[in-house]
């Protein structure tokens, strides 16, 4: 063979071997690029097909398709060292998770752990260790039941250990998960826990030990606990055992028994707490079930709490074994069966009770059931609480605005009825959408307000108890409208005059009957030297009713307005079916205007004590005694200031047997205009002993110009003063408060009564 021919096989068997070794390489690359043993995968995932392809990240899982499942973490066992957990992980509670003393757990915001197994699943923190809890409003940890169809007691609940005084000693051990606890430290700083839900806690080890959904023993002042919720829990919701630790933005929903409760010397404090739908009491506070007098006592004070029922028998407030020293403010109750239980046999209880250790101001009782009792207490202090009107956590029975986004269970339907009695402080406003009944005293104190809006029904019983009084320096705001005023009224299904008290406001401007005087009627202090005294606004007012009687000469009014100043607005209001006088002006300097009285058991409307403020459109009709009684002092009628009034628009119509208008204990100094009469006997009345009223009318000081006589009675007298002066009024034709003796055209939609 030729050197070429040699040359040219090589050249041939090098390119035979390129050859083989290309093809195997495009072999391996197609073999490395889909399943084991599969075919080449499509470009989009199948989700279906048991193969991992396109973009996901697990067989049929992940990508676009359906997030994979990632296996539960397991909770249990005993936490030595600082641990965090991940919120992104779910996590089993299956046994005991014990932190250690020492060491601390972190629980992030959005955490769920899901737990099973009865009384063996819960989370405890010895005395010594911590935890944090940091959910947030929008992102509560959330501590639960792993059940398909979960129920009260699934689990335990949580547990912590703290080393605060405690009255049942020193290295003692919890009821459950037997933690030691108790100590001398007060500021004892077991971490912090925010925005935390359990649910479905309070599993059962026999009939009197169970968990709680939290439970904290001897905890201290350094911990935060804030913006909790139990949720069906199967005992009670949150429980304090003693400790210092403040709980605030608390709440408890459908507990199995009690819905919080404290006991054992607890020191701390609890502000904003929701309660609804527990089996027994809204709050159980007492001081030692061994030793109602242990020391320390539990002390707290409490404010902006809110129950809602049911409850059972056991109270909105339950006071036990010993008690404690409870100051308590601003308390909403719905729907309880009993508001403050205590069971007589409690001795140290009572004592505590006698010796006003427990003090409740600011409770408001709303949808009483039938059988209410405000307290089971029957012992001889009955003013350890007052009642007031009360917002409790924030919206009375509805939920809260700051348990929004993280608590589960809450209802937003409010009250449909509400108890008025009691003392206003600040600012109040009622709600329209609330029916209130009024039962006995409720008093507008000096400094505060009271605003009724629009259509709001306030319903009384209880006669000379219940009334509304506005103090001197205080303010009431009725801002009813035409077609939807606010009414005042009896509660009876057949009501009658005197039913209860009514309206009774109290200023600072001038009286003739001197200054810092009382009521007849409230016991409230009037009268002073500011003419411009502002009481507030009342406008499309119609009470009806009331005249409550203490005796033959003192009855309350429709409205009584006691040294009330031009300031004040006094407009568009009707008192109807009242027992005595239905408005009557002591005094003062408000103006009167479009003003209605019709059915009075006395006088229609009144007024005396040096008056001095003006009146037009008043519509009088159907009052047993004076369509007008205007006097000057009944004790002395020279008293100054004299009652001084220009009144215009007026009509009344009878039957009245003192007159259209009695002119009376010295009268005044009057300017009537337009003054229309129906239907009367006796146009103006003078008593002739009254001398100093009839010096006024030869001075000249009574001017009716002109006054109508229309459809006048049998025996019929324009007036029996016969006095030389005749010529102080004179007759005309008149369309009085607008339409003579039919309804006025402004009186429409608001008034009753009115034909």
């Amino acid at each position: 063979m030729s050197n070429l021919n040699f040359l040219n096989l090589k050249l041939m068997k090098k390119s035979l071997l390129k050859f083989l070794l290309s093809f195997a390489a495009i072999a391996l690359i197609a073999s490395c690029s889909g399943d084991d043993n599969g075919p080449t995968p499509p470009d989009e995932p199948t989700c279906s097909d048991g193969i991992q392809n396109g973009d996901e990240t697990g067989v049929d899982c992940g990508g676009s398709c359906e997030p994979c499942e990632a296996a539960a973490v397991e909770l249990s066992g005993e936490v030595t060292e600082d641990t965090e957990l991940d919120a992104t992980v779910d996590y089993s509670l299956t046994g005991s998770y014990i932190v250690k003393e020492g060491a601390s757990l972190t629980i992030p915001a959005g955490t769920v752990i899901k737990a099973s197994g009865g009384t063996a699943a819960f989370i405890g923190v010895e005395r010594g260790a911590q935890i944090f809890i940091n959910g947030e409003a929008g992102n509560p940890v959330v501590m639960t039941s792993s059940s398909e169809t979960p129920a009260q007691g699934d689990w335990g609940g949580l547990v912590i250990a703290g080393d605060a005084p405690t009255n049942k000693g020193v290295d003692v051990t919890t009821e459950v998960g037997d933690l030691t606890y108790g100590g001398e430290n007060s500021d004892d700083d077991s971490g912090s826990i925010t925005y935390l839900r359990v649910e479905y806690t309070g599993a059962t080890f026999s009939n009197d030990k169970e968990f709680n959904g939290v439970s904290l023993f001897g905890v201290g002042a350094g911990t935060t606990f804030e913006y909790v919720q139990s949720y069906n829990g199967g005992d009670d919701g949150i429980e304090f055992f003693g400790g210092t630790v403040d709980g605030n933005y608390l709440v408890s929903i459908g507990s199995g028994d009690d819905s919080i409760d404290f006991a054992d010397g607890w020191t701390g404090t609890g502000s904003n707490w929701y309660i609804a739908g527990g089996a027994k009491a809204g709050i159980e506070g007492s001081n030692n079930g061994d030793n109602g007098d242990a020391t320390p006592v539990t002390t707290t004070t409490l404010t902006n709490i809110t129950v809602v029922g049911p409850t059972s028998d056991e109270g909105a407030l339950f006071f036990k074994e010993g008690g404690g020293n409870f100051t308590i403010d601003n308390f909403y109750v719905s729907n309880a069966i009993t508001g403050i239980n205590m069971t007589e046999t409690d001795a140290p209880a009572a004592a505590r009770i006698e010796g006003g250790d427990l003090t409740i101001t600011n409770i408001q009782f709303a949808d009483t059931p039938e059988g209410f009792l405000a307290t089971s207490y029957t012992g001889d202090n009955q003013s350890f609480y007052t009642e007031g009107v009360a917002t409790g956590a924030g919206n009375g029975a509805a939920s809260p605005d700051w348990a929004a986004g993280w608590t589960i269970g809450l209802e937003n339907s409010a009250s449909t009825t509400e108890n008025l009695a009691g003392e206003i402080t600040g600012d109040v406003e009622l709600d329209a959408s609330i029916e209130y009944f009024l039962t006995s005293g409720f008093i507008v104190k000096e400094g505060g307000s009271l605003t009724i809006p629009a259509g709001t029904v306030i319903k009384a019983s209880g006669g000379t108890a219940a009334f509304i009084g506005v103090e001197r320096g205080a303010q009431i705001f009725i801002n009813g409208e035409a077609g939807n005023p606010v009414v005042m009224t009896s509660s009876s299904e057949t009501p009658a005059q005197g039913d209860w008290g009514g309206l009774v406001i109290a200023g600072d401007a001038p009286t003739n009957k001197g200054v810092d005087v009382t009521t007849e009627v409230g016991d409230l202090t009037y009268g002073g030297e500011n003419s411009d005294d502002d009481s507030g606004s009342i406008t499309y007012l119609r009470v009806e009713y009331t005249g409550a009687t203490f005796s033959n000469d003192k009855e309350f009014n429709g409205v009584s307005l006691f040294g009330v100043g031009a300031g004040t607005t006094f407009e568009y209001v009707q008192s109807y079916n009242g027992g005595d006088d239905g408005i009557e002006f002591f005094g003062g300097t408000v103006d009167g205007n479009y003003l209605v009285s019709i059915g009075s058991g006395d006088d229609s409307i009144d007024f005396a004590d040096g008056w001095t403020g003006t009146g037009s459109y008043w519509y009088i009709a159907g009052g047993a005694k004076a369509g007008i009684e205007g006097s000057n002092n009944g004790d002395n009628g020279e008293a100054t200031p004299m009652t001084t009034t220009t009144l215009s628009n007026i009509t009344v119509v009878g039957p009245v047997t003192e007159g259209a208008l009695f002119f009376k204990e010295g009268g005044g100094v009057f300017t009537i205009t337009n003054f229309y009469t129906s239907g009367v006997d006796l146009g103006v009345k003078v008593t002739g002993t009254d001398t100093a009223a009839e010096a006024r009318i030869e001075g000249g000081d009574l001017s009716i110009n002109p006054i109508q006589f229309d459809a006048t009675a049998m025996g019929f007298l324009a007036t029996d003063y016969a006095g030389i002066t005749q010529d102080f009024y004179t007759e005309g034709d008149n369309t009085g408060a607008g339409n003579g003796a039919a309804q006025p055209d402004w009186a429409a939609d608001w008034t009753v009564g009115i034909e």
